[in-house]
């Protein structure tokens, strides 16, 4: 399969002039996906580097690159540091993440990540987890359900939403995307397309534990940076790029209120190589509509 077919790489040149690549140095790439960032990062690399690449899902596992100087380690981001020092790569030079679903995810049908065929509502990363959106829709209470959709999708009526599928689930099994879609229906607020895709957006983080998953590697990227390597990450919705930014900002995920009187100050862990986020130019969305809501922050370790 194509790499181009599989999935466009978002901000492919920013990402590389900003991670600014030694050529004999140790990289991660944490979310492989089609493997277009990656070889980018390879083009810069000499004979002595290395690129370390991460991904949990089967078909990008297939797509891997066939290069000495790649080592493919089929698990999740969240478990960076551990498989780094197993590989032999306890401090590296620089750690990219692109957070977004890669569009052959969404392009398959049977994955059920997409609204737009019918399927199994699936939506796991890693096939080899037991839990499913059918799962979560079929078991979690209405509280849960509720704030999950909120916190996750920004729903505008998450508990009618809730309400509706634990009093649906009873008589109907919600197991594939086209019955859930015309269950639900008759609630829909607003733009149909929107509204689905942030209810679908709520299942998928909650599937995968995807914002606890980021954490994971955000905290793990401080202690596996050398000083002066760089840490680029690109997320596609407010909740990931809220993390990253305070992260990157505080070493922590809190929002931090600037007190001038305070005389507490946390040691910086970075220092913010973009001070704000770099977009998509209009030769990008043109080209890649989907690159629309993509953010990319890069900071360097101190």
């Amino acid at each position: 399969m194509e790499p181009s077919s599989y999935h466009l790489p978002v901000l492919l040149h920013e990402v590389v002039e900003l991670l600014r690549i030694d050529p004999a140095g140790t990289y991660a790439d944490a979310t492989f996906g089609g493997g277009g960032h990656s070889r980018a990062i390879l083009e810069q690399l000499g004979p002595q580097g290395r690129l370390i690449v991460f991904d949990q899902d089967d078909d990008a596992y297939r797509n891997r690159i066939p290069d000495e100087r790649v080592t493919f380690v089929r698990e999740n981001f969240r478990h960076l540091q551990r498989f780094l020092r197993l590989h032999n790569a306890p401090g590296i030079d620089g750690l990219l993440a692109d957070l977004g679903v890669s569009s052959h995810q969404f392009d398959t049908g049977a994955r059920g990540f997409s609204t737009r065929f019918d399927g199994n509502l699936d939506m796991r990363m890693d096939t080899r987890s037991s839990r499913t959106a059918a799962d979560v829709l079929q078991t979690y209470s209405e509280q849960r359900l509720q704030g999950l959709f909120q916190d996750y999708g920004e729903v505008t009526n998450a508990r009618t939403l809730a309400r509706t599928i634990v009093q649906l689930r009873k008589a109907h099994p919600l197991k594939t995307i086209g019955e859930f879609k015309s269950l639900i229906q008759p609630i829909v607020k607003g733009n149909p397309a929107k509204y689905l895709a942030q209810v679908f957006q709520a299942l998928r983080i909650e599937v995968n534990d995807e914002l606890g998953a980021l954490r994971d590697l955000l905290t793990q990227s401080a202690q596996v940076l050398k000083p002066g390597g760089r840490l680029a990450i690109i997320t596609f919705h407010s909740l990931e790029d809220r993390l990253v930014k305070n992260f990157m900002k505080t070493g922590s995920f809190d929002t931090t209120e600037d007190h001038p009187f305070s005389t507490e100050t946390t040691p910086k862990v970075f220092r913010l190589v973009t001070k704000k986020p770099v977009t998509a130019g209009d030769a990008e969305l043109r080209a890649n509509p989907r690159s629309r809501s993509a953010k990319l922050r890069v900071a360097e370790k101190i």
